[in-house]
């Protein structure tokens, strides 16, 4: 049976040191906060908010929700998203996404100055991600990061190694691709039609599941000795959540294996907040 590679000691880890952080900067007068953007009542949203609420509040951060109509226009959205960029008390947003399809979601990142994009979404974030950060002011995006911050906590080292990164959205996939180059893993970005998709995840070391359908990648695609972290979280018809991965016949396989619910979820939500804690404290 595979090693399970639970996103709740990563994210304690994380945690304890922004706590320090947070109070180290509170010591300075300055008060690390939080600008969330939510257009409507999405279950998933709502979810992932509770669970920043709940992080942030452990970590002595503070939150100003700011939650639209799912009718809200794109001037609308993209004012608030300008007000959050001249307001010096918040240190960094989130605009939850997607975004409803009327809405122009490149031209709201591209109005979210880098600086407080705590996700990785705005052009100057991104290609501070895929130009390894030189010279480049920026984060990556959280949950491309969870896949490297996983493995870290985990002892599982990148370098040198064959990855397969099943999935290409500028969410978690190619950034996450990007993450691994820049550790000097050698890697292999797939998607939904990439030729003989089973047997270059078999012959990967490292396989990330970010293709964002559900329980896709079963046995055909994993072979022992394997490490998998999945990503991908998905509501099944009984309201149970599963990944991207059909997780028993993984477990069965691989040597190590992210679990969803459990795994990469947690870290992902650490990670906004240390972006935050690191954008308050950064000169400028």
């Amino acid at each position: 049976m595979a090693r399970l590679l639970t996103g709740a000691p990563v994210a304690g880890a994380i945690l304890e040191g922004l706590r320090r952080e947070a109070e180290a900067l509170r010591a300075r007068g300055i008060a690390p906060a939080l600008a969330l953007v939510r257009l409507g009542s999405r279950a998933d949203d709502v979810s992932y908010e509770r669970g920043i609420l709940r992080q942030a509040g452990a970590a002595g951060i503070a939150v100003n929700r700011h939650i639209l109509p799912l009718d809200a226009g794109q001037g609308e959205l993209a004012a608030l998203v300008r007000g959050i960029n001249a307001d010096t008390a918040v240190h960094g947003a989130l605009i939850f996404r997607p975004l409803p399809a009327r809405i122009d979601g490149s031209a709201i990142a591209a109005a979210l100055d880098p600086a407080k994009d705590m996700d990785g979404i705005s052009p100057g974030s991104l290609a501070a991600v895929y130009g390894g950060g030189a010279g480049l002011r920026g984060f990556a995006p959280c949950t491309a990061e969870a896949c490297l911050a996983i493995l870290d906590h985990y002892g599982i080292g990148v370098a040198g190694k064959r990855v397969a990164v099943i999935g290409r959205s500028l969410v978690a996939g190619r950034p996450a691709a990007m993450l691994f180059l820049h550790r000097d893993a050698t890697v292999t970005i797939c998607h939904s039609k990439t030729a003989a998709l089973d047997k270059i995840s078999r012959e990967a070391d490292i396989v990330v599941a970010a293709l964002g359908r559900p329980e896709f990648l079963g046995a055909p695609y994993f072979r022992p000795g394997q490490t998998v972290i999945d990503v991908g979280i998905h509501s099944r018809e009984d309201g149970t959540l599963c990944g991207d991965v059909r997780f028993a016949e993984a477990e069965a396989l691989v040597e190590a294996l992210s679990p969803v619910p459990g795994g990469a979820g947690a870290v992902t939500t650490a990670l906004l907040l240390r972006h935050l804690v690191h954008a308050a404290g950064s000169p400028g």
